[in-house]
């Protein structure tokens, strides 16, 4: 058992780093403006949105005892606070979670 734990950690820890290694060494040559970055891109930001539509509509554990009306309020904020904060990231990801909890704290 405690062979296959390391055998599983050291393949992980291989697919993950030889591919970070790999992105580092080719990086150099690919243009941020041509059309296979810009189709990598969009595939990445499609699957985060779908991960995030996701967690947002089915979600589980603990955030599924939140009703749909919170999320909905949460996530119109978070993006009125993307648009306010000239498309920061940062903000709207700090604040989600901290609305999410005063609305839920409050609804109980």
């Amino acid at each position: 058992m405690a062979v296959n734990i390391v055998l599983a950690i050291i393949v992980t820890s291989l697919a993950t780093y030889l591919s970070r290694f790999l992105g580092a060494f080719t990086s150099e040559k690919i243009s941020e403006k041509s059309k296979i970055y810009r189709w990598f891109n969009c595939i990445a930001y499609s699957t985060l949105a779908a991960l995030i539509s996701r967690i947002l509509i089915f979600p589980s554990g603990d955030l599924s005892e939140v009703n749909y009306f919170s999320r909905i309020i949460v996530i119109l904020l978070s993006i009125l606070i993307f648009y306010v904060t000239k498309r920061n990231l940062v903000y709207p990801t700090v604040l989600s979670a901290i609305i999410l909890a005063a609305l839920n704290s409050f609804a109980v």
